[in-house]
C-alpha cells in the first residue's frame, strides 16, 4: 500500500503539474485550484480533446510550457490561439503522451473513459504522483495499473470524492485493522423516480445532478448509478481489498463523502460540502493541505444527517395527528399505542426511505 498516497512530496519550491483533460468538470477544477495559489505551482502541460479556444486560454492563464489537443482537426486553431506564448503545442494521441512524459512532479488523469489509459500509464510508468479522476484506468486495466504503479515507484492518490475521503480516512500502516469501507452515493436525480417514469427521462433531466456538478458522462452514470458500480470496482483496486469488505450506502444528501469501519467497532468518515475542489485540493498539495472556496460545512444546519433531531419534530407531528381521546381500558392504551407508532413510522418513513434505514446503521 506504499504506492497509495504514502511517501511525501521531496521536491523544493513550487510543485510542478500537468493536467490531462484540463478542458473537462475535473480539470476546470483544478485549473480554479491553481489559480489561486500561483505561488504553489508551476504548469508544464495541459491537455484536452477537442476545445482549442478554452485550453489555449487555460495555457496563457497558468503559464504552461505544452499543451496538446487530442484531435488533429483543432490544432491549427490551438497554434493561432498560442501564436507568440512560446507555449509549445502538440495534437493527436503521441502528444497526450509527451504531456503525461514531462516532467511534471504531479498529473492530474482527468480524460473521461478509457482514452485516459495510456496517457496515465505514462505518467506512472516515469513514477509520477498521479492524481486519478478517471475510474475507468482502474476498471479497465486495475491490476495492470497497480502492478506498474508499484513496479515503477508511482505514486496513486484518489480524486474521485467516495475515495478520496476513504482515504484520508484510511490507516495505510495497519490494513489488518480496517474491516471494511463505505462509498456513498447520492442516488441521483431519479432516486425517487418510479421504474416506469424512468423510460420517459430525457437527457436534460439526466445530466441535472441534485448536488454535484459534473461532467455530462458522469452525471449520466451517476443517474443510471452505473457510477457506483465502476467506483465499486476502483476501491477495490486502490485499497486492495475483497470486493465483499466495499460497502454502498445511499445518503442523498452527499455530505458524508465516505467512511472506514475498522475492527474495533470505530467508524471514521470524512465530511465536507458537495465540491470537487475539496478532493482536488487534498490530493494537488498532498500532503500537505490548502485553502479552498467550497462552503464549509455547517454541521448543525445539517443536524438531520444522523436524523436526531427528527425526533422531536416527529414526536410533534404524531401528536398533532392523533385525535385526542380518553383511555379509560388498557386496550386503549395499546390501541393509541398502536396508532402512534404506526404514525410516526409513516411520518418519518418517506424521510428514512431517501437514507436507507438498514444501511445507514453501518454509518
Amino acid at each position: 500500500m506504499n504506492s497509495l498516497g504514502n511517501i511525501g512530496y521531496r521536491g523544493d519550491g513550487p510543485r510542478r503539474v500537468t493536467i490531462l483533460g484540463s478542458t473537462g468538470s475535473v480539470g476546470k477544477s483544478t485549473v480554479d485550484l491553481l489559480l489561486r495559489h500561483p505561488d504553489g505551482f508551476e504548469v508544464e502541460a495541459l491537455t484536452a480533446n477537442r476545445n482549442p479556444g478554452a485550453l489555449a486560454e487555460q495555457a496563457r492563464a497558468l503559464r504552461a510550457r505544452f499543451a496538446a489537443i487530442a484531435d488533429p482537426d483543432h490544432y491549427p486553431a490551438l497554434k493561432r490561439a498560442l501564436a507568440g506564448t512560446g507555449i509549445e503545442a502538440g495534437c493527436g494521441a503521441d502528444a497526450l503522451t509527451e504531456a503525461a512524459l514531462r516532467p511534471a512532479d504531479w498529473v492530474m488523469a482527468a480524460i473521461v473513459g478509457a482514452a485516459g489509459l495510456a496517457p496515465t500509464l505514462s505518467a506512472i510508468r516515469r513514477g509520477a504522483i498521479v492524481a486519478l479522476a478517471n475510474k475507468e484506468v482502474l476498471v479497465c486495466a486495475g491490476a495492470l495499473v497497480m502492478q506498474e504503479v508499484a513496479r515503477c515507484g508511482a505514486t496513486l492518490l484518489p480524486v474521485d470524492s467516495e475515495h478520496n475521503a476513504i482515504w484520508q480516512c484510511f490507516d495505510l500502516a495497519r490494513v489488518d485493522t480496517i474491516e471494511r469501507i463505505i462509498l456513498t452515493a447520492s442516488g441521483g436525480p431519479f432516486r425517487e423516480r418510479a421504474f416506469e417514469d424512468m423510460r420517459r427521462v430525457t437527457p436534460r433531466e439526466a445530466v441535472a445532478h441534485p448536488n454535484w456538478s459534473m461532467g455530462a458522462k458522469i452525471s449520466v452514470d451517476s443517474a443510471t448509478m452505473m457510477n457506483k458500480g465502476l467506483e465499486l470496482i476502483e476501491a477495490h483496486h486502490l485499497f486492495q481489498l475483497p470486493l465483499e469488505r466495499v460497502e454502498i450506502v445511499v445518503h442523498p444528501q452527499s455530505i458524508v463523502h465516505g467512511a472506514v469501519v475498522y475492527r474495533d467497532g470505530s467508524v471514521l468518515a470524512q465530511l465536507g460540502s458537495p465540491d470537487m475542489r475539496t478532493p482536488i485540493a487534498y490530493a494537488l498539495a498532498w500532503p500537505n493541505r490548502i485553502e479552498t472556496p467550497a462552503k464549509r460545512l455547517d454541521l448543525a444546519a445539517v443536524g438531520r444527517l444522523i436524523g436526531f433531531l427528527d425526533i422531536v419534530e416527529t414526536v410533534e407531528r404524531t401528536l398533532e395527528a392523533i385525535p385526542g381521546g380518553k383511555l379509560e381500558t388498557l386496550d386503549d392504551v395499546y390501541n393509541f399505542d398502536t396508532t402512534a407508532r404506526e404514525t410516526a413510522a409513516s411520518l418519518s418513513g418517506l424521510r428514512n426511505s431517501a437514507r436507507s434505514a438498514a444501511p445507514t446503521d453501518s454509518l
